[in-house]
Order: C-alpha cells, then sequence, then structure tokens
C-alpha cells in the first residue's frame, strides 16, 4: 500500500470518510454511527472519549475490520479497503492493524514468547527463528525480556497486557487500536502500560488510536477526540 499525506505534509496511516453503522433490526434500529470522518497519523497517539453508547467502540471495531460499516470508506495507507471477499479483511487486518483490549485474552497455554508469535504465525512470512527473535525483541521493549518463557499464570496483570502490546507490534502494523487497555489495571499499572503501548509504538512510526474512560491517560495524548450520539464534536 502507498502512503499519502496531508495538507500539513504528515504522514496518513488510516483514515476513514462518512462511515455509517447501525445496529439492531425494524423498531430497534439504532443510527450508532453518523457520519465520520477521521485520520490517524504516523508517529500519532489519539484518544477517544465519551459516554457510554456514543459509538467509541463499534467505531474502533471498523477501523480494525472486525465488523463492517453500512457506508463510508476506510482507507490504508491511502488505499481504500476493499469489500471482504476471500478474506481481504482478515489479510489487511492481519498486515497492518495491531489490537490491544481491556483483556489481554492470552492463551494460558502458550508462554510469553509463543503468545506474541501467534500472529507471525498467522501472517506466515518469517522463518521459526526470526519469530522468536521478533518475540524476544519486544518483549524486552516492554520491560519482560527476563520473562519470555513464563505462562499467563505467572504473570502479574500489568505484565499479561504487556505481553498483549508486544503480541499487537508482531507484524509491524501501521495501525495499533486499543480498547480501554488498562481498564483493568490499577492506577500504577495502567500508567506502566499505556507508557509502553505508547512509546513503542510511536518510536516504531505507528498511529495509535486508544478508547478510554481515563481521562489522565486521555491527557497524556496528542489529541483527543471527543464522541458523543455517534459523531464527533468540538
Amino acid at each position: 500500500m502507498s502512503e499519502t499525506t496531508d495538507l500539513e505534509g504528515k504522514s496518513i496511516a488510516l483514515e476513514c470518510r462518512d462511515l455509517h453503522k447501525h445496529l439492531g433490526e425494524r423498531e430497534m434500529r439504532v443510527h450508532v454511527l453518523r457520519g465520520v470522518n477521521l485520520k490517524l497519523y504516523q508517529g500519532e497517539v489519539s484518544a477517544i472519549v465519551g459516554p457510554s453508547g456514543c459509538g467509541k467502540s463499534t467505531l474502533l471495531y471498523l477501523l480494525g475490520l472486525l465488523d463492517r460499516q453500512d457506508s463510508g470508506q476506510i482507507l490504508i495507507n491511502g488505499e481504500e479497503v476493499p469489500p471482504d471477499k476471500d478474506g481481504a479483511h482478515t489479510r489487511t487486518r492481519g498486515e497492518h492493524i495491531g489490537f490491544v483490549f481491556q483483556f489481554h485474552f492470552l492463551i494460558p497455554e502458550f508462554s510469553a514468547a509463543e503468545n506474541v508469535m501467534l500472529p507471525m504465525r498467522k501472517l506466515g512470512r518469517l522463518a521459526d527463528q526470526e519469530m522468536e527473535d521478533r518475540a524476544r525483541s519486544l518483549l524486552s521493549d516492554v520491560g519482560l525480556g527476563d520473562k519470555t518463557h513464563r505462562l499467563p499464570s505467572q504473570l502479574s496483570g500489568g505484565e499479561q497486557q504487556r505481553v498483549a502490546i508486544a503480541r499487537s507490534l508482531a507484524n509491524l502494523p501501521s495501525v495499533l487500536l486499543a480498547d480501554e487497555p488498562t481498564g483493568n489495571l490499577d492506577v500504577k499499572n495502567s500508567l506502566m502500560v499505556f507508557q509502553s503501548l505508547t512509546q513503542l509504538a510511536t518510536e516504531k512510526g505507528q498511529a495509535v488510536l486508544i478508547v478510554t474512560h481515563n481521562p489522565e491517560l486521555a491527557g497524556r495524548c496528542d489529541r483527543i477526540l471527543r464522541m458523543q450520539d455517534g459523531q464527533f464534536i468540538d
């Protein structure tokens, strides 16, 4: 995919144009997203804040190609994501998008390194030793270089979430999407996980979009995007 820039010369990693999404059927049908437009830039961290039910997580799932919009466009590195035919969304997601959720979703029987290697195995571009080396490097980046062989049950909650961050960066994605990544952690671990997430992603040139209810963490981002009733306000 080719790179695109805006009028200020900033590289746009992901863009959406006039996204609409409905949920429910008939009289229960709700217009969740109402023509959302957004640009995410390389090396920049943005936070979406807003009340529950305003459409934050719905937007995140659309941008992550985990769901489909009713209308509108999503572009990654300047190219529109095609309709989901023959696994196109799965391939694009594996190549260009990393995820961090509120719960780490680590496989309990796998070591930290093996969990980080999972996206690489699915993409299938690296040899086993290359995958292992990258997993070790990423775990070292999040301060877990001495715990690569530990199972999730042998790690604290904050450490498990840092493994999830390393896993999200495994395929060097263009965009990192995080849905309440610190929502299940105490204050100390929340800050540590947030710092690991944002520092690594910006150093590696990813665009980062975080959905959070934590005003302190949102205030540490480069941009705060306020959502209400399926639209950005401000």
